[in-house]
């Protein structure tokens, strides 16, 4: 009874503080957080005052009236602890996925979550927080309907009595949410269908109306096209449990739109009253604004699983930074890296097998980086045994992307080529590389892609392989976090012009002679996309195509282009006023006329990687080892006389 009402009393606190912060209008005027602090300090069971600081920023108006304080209660930490949920969810649990104990994150989000109350929770990826949105999710669903906890339940699922729904930012980790809910459920009869862009409309709803539909894990595009469509039989006029998984991802990739029109499709809290749940690594302005729009401000609570003192990096994995000459070194250096850890691993008996990401800005970059791999291990590269390659880009269907994952997935060892779209959710288990070309477009994208190691207590290392005229951007944007450089590649910073060269070199100007011309030319122009200084970019990358392709000129490209571009003062540019259609007869042989996409690839979902409108929202909540937040100003990235200050070649902490 005592321990009751000490949650009762705890739990009032929580909703009182909390929903002052979201249910104000946004005509309050701002103010500081050195106005926050000391108002909020009474209300001890919000864990940490920082947390709320840094979670609502400057939007968080002063609470007028204090709560008592109150002695936090001690929380459940094993499943079996959990009071009320069913036993067959437990059972799958600790039975079925063998999980006994929860995790931090999961301790704090699911003891609340079970009360039933809307959740806004800040949470790292790799700690467990799918299961501990799931839990609750799920819980609530056989609570508002206890005949689906019988597994005969699933023979009267139907296509338009949906009671929950996940929506993720991708495709990829939406089907790896849909595979956990699975095993979760399958105790019960509970049927969880998946919809996703990308994949066949007519199969998925084909398999619904047949099967039924419990809980549906849904990227928002796919959501919001099955619900629009009045023939389509998907509806949720009983929805138990909406939980929105990376919201601030979602906000970034211009998914906002689709998540009102979603909103407006399903019931009204007025009509049913339903839980509604907001998970998210960083907690920006806009995903304040999404939140104010969502959860019930009377009865909410905000979850910070985040410590004052934590990190949103991973502080045991080591980060090595390797600056090279130009371009022309990029590719020779993180294949002598991946050639040096493959040959360290298999030396040692009792060592983890190498496994790896390799990250990229854009598509064709990790189009032509997936080819080169899969050429090299065709030849057998460095005379050591080949590993597998695997790639995520833009340009293979979701059948191929949803191949890569799961292959890479269970591989033990191996290296995935990929974009953002694997950087955040997804679970790739004993990855023990992660490795960053060039500058990322923002902090959050460095933290996030350097996530994918490190997990479940096992040890992993980062490394950023970067041009040094991209140097200066990186030092501003990743300023604060324990990066080291290394010296130790020789390839780093070989100067091909004045006639040097390595065995790296040498082979990759090889391979660079037989890949498709139009895969070089996308290439080419895809790195201007997001550069600031294109004129410095311009000269670097045009060596690049002489000295590293092999090719006499840069591929052409039209006066237009050039223009819109701003590269008119650009040197050694090879321009055509009819946009270089078949010119370019000194690039490489046209052995394919693209990339071959049906050995190992996906498809982002519909590669967005702007979400240009949400770039210049600060990311209030967002900590790292700099204590700072937001994107990070990529700034000038110099010309080629910023390549001085290289730093001692050897290991320890640079200047950088």
């Amino acid at each position: 009874m005592f321990r009751n009402s000490l949650r009762r009393c705890a739990s009032q606190a929580r909703v009182t503080a909390t929903a002052s912060l979201l249910s104000q209008t946004r005509t309050i005027l701002p103010i500081t957080r050195r106005q926050i602090v000391p108002v909020l300090s009474a209300f001890a069971p919000l864990n940490r005052i920082a947390s709320i600081s840094r979670a609502y920023s400057s939007e968080a108006p002063a609470a007028e009236d204090e709560a008592p304080v109150t002695t936090p209660v001690e929380e459940a930490t094993k499943f079996t602890e959990l009071e009320g949920v069913h036993p067959n969810l437990i059972a799958a649990i600790t039975e079925g996925m063998g999980y006994n104990d929860m995790t931090p994150v999961q301790s704090k989000t699911i003891n609340p979550a079970l009360k039933g109350t809307d959740i806004v929770a800040q949470a790292k990826t790799g700690t467990g927080k799918t299961l501990a949105f799931l839990l609750p999710l799920l819980q609530r669903m056989l609570v508002e309907d206890p005949t689906l906890a019988r597994k005969g339940a699933k023979y009267n699922a139907r296509s338009d009595d949906i009671r929950g729904i996940i929506l993720s930012p991708t495709r990829e980790l939406a089907e790896q949410i849909a595979v956990e809910a699975r095993r979760l459920v399958k105790n019960t009869g509970l049927v969880v269908q998946c919809a996703v862009g990308g994949t066949d409309k007519r199969q998925m709803l084909n398999r619904t109306r047949r099967d039924g539909c419990h809980l549906l894990v849904a990227t928002p595009g796919r959501l919001n096209d099955l619900l629009q469509d009045t023939r389509s039989g998907i509806d949720a006029p009983n929805l138990a449990a909406l939980v929105l998984d990376e919201a601030d991802r979602m906000l970034d990739v211009g998914f906002e739109r689709e998540l009102n029109e979603i909103i407006k499709c399903l019931p009204s809290t007025t009509e049913k009253v339903r839980q509604t749940m907001l998970v998210s690594a960083t907690i920006p302005d806009n995903v304040i604004r999404l939140a104010r729009t969502m959860v019930r401000p009377q009865d909410f609570e905000f979850v910070q699983t985040i410590a004052e003192n934590d990190s949103l990096t991973h502080d045991k994995v080591p980060q090595h930074i390797a600056p090279v000459t130009s371009w022309a070194n990029v590719f020779p250096s993180l294949f002598e890296l991946v050639d040096r850890e493959v040959a360290k691993a298999q030396e040692d008996p009792n060592g983890r097998p190498f496994k790896a990401i390799v990250y990229f800005n854009t598509t064709s970059l990790v189009e032509l980086a997936g080819e080169l791999a899969y050429q090299r291990e065709r030849n057998g590269a460095a005379g050591s045994r080949p590993i597998a390659s695997y790639v995520m880009q833009s340009k293979l269907t979701q059948g191929q992307r949803q191949k890569a994952a799961d292959t890479f997935r269970r591989a033990k060892e191996g290296i995935l080529m990929s974009s953002d779209v694997t950087a955040r959710g997804m679970d790739f288990p004993d990855v023990t590389h992660v490795i960053q070309v060039d500058t990322p477009r923002d902090r959050e994208s460095y933290v996030h892609r350097l996530g994918r190691t490190g997990r479940q207590n096992k040890e992993g290392e980062g490394w950023l392989i970067i041009p040094h005229a991209s140097v200066p951007s990186a030092r501003k944007m990743l300023k604060g976090l324990p990066i080291k450089q290394d010296g130790t590649l020789e390839s780093a910073e070989t100067d091909l012009a004045s006639g040097e060269s390595t065995a790296a070199h040498a082979e990759l100007k090889s391979l660079f002679g037989v890949m498709p011309r139009t895969l070089l030319g996308a290439t080419y122009t895809s790195m201007f996309g997001t550069a600031t200084d294109k004129i410095a970019v311009a000269e670097d990358v045009n060596e690049w195509t002489v000295h590293g392709w092999g090719w006499k000129t840069p591929p052409t490209v039209s006066r237009r282009w050039v223009t819109l571009m701003g590269l008119s003062r650009a040197p050694g540019m090879n321009i055509s006023d009819d946009g270089g259609r078949g010119r370019d007869r000194e690039g490489g042989g046209d052995r394919r006329g693209g990339f071959v996409g049906d050995r190992r690839g996906s498809r982002h979902d519909s590669d967005r990687s702007g979400g240009d409108q949400f770039d210049s929202m600060a990311r209030s909540a967002f900590r790292d080892d700099a204590g700072r937040g937001g994107r990070g100003d990529r700034g000038g990235r110099g010309g080629r006389g910023g390549r001085g200050g290289r730093g001692d070649r050897d290991s320890g902490r640079s200047s950088f």
